[in-house]
């Protein structure tokens, strides 16, 4: 029964037509619990970074810096950009939703890929607008399919570069004819939160694209290679204009203390971040090699993840069964249209080949 009664206030319009946004499962049955579910790190977060945490705590009737300026200044510096041009939030999510909601009005369109994220539906719609989506070829987004789809109507184009959950990416080279083929009012938003995993020579982040145009935007995120899922901390490189936008609109203290002074120390500790890369790296090749010798087809991934695919929905559905029992939690992706596969992040050494043992069991007796 809908909830909403039809005399009581009402939402605008799309609101009531989103699918939540549906987590990764928590539980399984078993002993020890391996989840392998939700792209976290495998490796944690870096000690300095979780000192730096409970430092914080000392000062918990403070008001946070609401310019963020001293993690702004340390993002700055690490990647070489212009201080001013970034913007924080709570998680690139809320920088996403941000954007979406400065830029989107019903009426208008924005346009994702088949496989996308599935926040972006989820901010295009809770602004009245209307979510477009481009199909992608082999599970990749595919540039001349979002430009045909682009109209007087289109106002943002969303495109995670990695993409999760399939892994793909697009070239610097593919990246720039499709910024080239969008009208200038038209805002390509480059989500990059699994850019630190990605070894190809022929990406690019978007940096460049940001700094010279007025129409791109770069998210990024802790939460992926430096650990901090939980602590919600990721930022924009933005144009000015649109730096200045996000920064009218956006909570005035949205990143909190113990967030800011982790990701600062965080970004500090390049050992760890060079390790915590070998180690994905390391597993990801493994991971690769082992489940394809069973016989699973899998995505070609630059990210942390891999997105296996099954005979059909139903042994999908029977393996992630079967795993769940052995206390291997997966992330079924039937949301995305995916109803065949399961994703699978990195994780531990242990649990990685855990996870490939029972994987090879469940496969015997298909």
């Amino acid at each position: 029964m809908n909830a909403h009664h039809k005399n009581g206030p009402q939402p605008q319009s799309g609101i009531l037509d989103i699918r939540p946004y549906v987590p990764g499962k928590v539980g399984a049955k078993g002993g020890k619990i391996y989840k392998l579910s939700a792209n976290e790190s495998a490796v944690g977060a870096s000690p300095k970074a979780l000192a730096a945490y409970a430092e914080s705590a000392r000062d918990m009737e403070r008001y946070p810096d609401g310019s963020v300026a001293a993690l702004r200044e340390a993002i700055a510096q690490r990647h070489g950009l212009r201080v001013q041009n970034i913007v924080c939030g709570a998680g690139s999510d809320e920088l996403l939703q941000l954007l979406a909601h400065a830029y989107l009005a019903p009426g208008d369109e924005a346009i994702y890929s088949q496989f996308g994220f599935l926040v972006y539906p989820i901010a295009i719609s809770s602004n009245g607008a209307t979510a477009v989506i481009a199909p992608e070829k082999n599970h990749r987004a595919d540039v001349g399919e979002i430009l045909a789809r682009v109209t007087a109507k289109t106002k943002m184009v969303f495109l995670a570069n990695p993409n999760n959950p399939t892994g793909t990416y697009l070239t610097a080279e593919e990246i720039a004819r499709l910024h080239q083929g969008l009208p200038a009012h038209v805002l390509l938003v480059l989500d990059g939160a699994y850019a630190e995993f990605v070894m190809a020579n022929d990406y690019d982040a978007g940096v460049a694209l940001v700094e010279n145009h007025s129409n791109v935007v770069m998210t990024r995120t802790f939460s992926k290679i430096y650990g901090l899922a939980s602590l919600r901390l990721g930022w924009a490189y933005c144009p000015p204009a649109i730096a200045d936008v996000l920064n009218r609109i956006r909570g005035p203290f949205n990143v909190s203390v113990p967030a800011m002074m982790a990701g600062i120390a965080a970004l500090e500790d390049q050992k760890f971040f060079d390790d915590a890369l070998a180690f994905n790296t390391k597993w990801m090749t493994w991971l690769t090699v082992e489940i394809t010798k069973l016989g699973l087809n899998i995505t070609p991934s630059v990210g942390n993840f891999l997105l296996l695919h099954f005979d059909s929905a139903g042994q999908a559905q029977r393996a992630d069964a079967f795993l769940s029992d052995r206390g291997l939690i997966l992330r079924a992706v039937a949301a995305y249209g995916l109803p065949a596969a399961l994703r699978l992040s990195v994780g531990t050494e242990e649990a990685n080949r855990f996870v490939v043992n029972k994987l090879e069991e469940f496969l015997k007796w298909r």
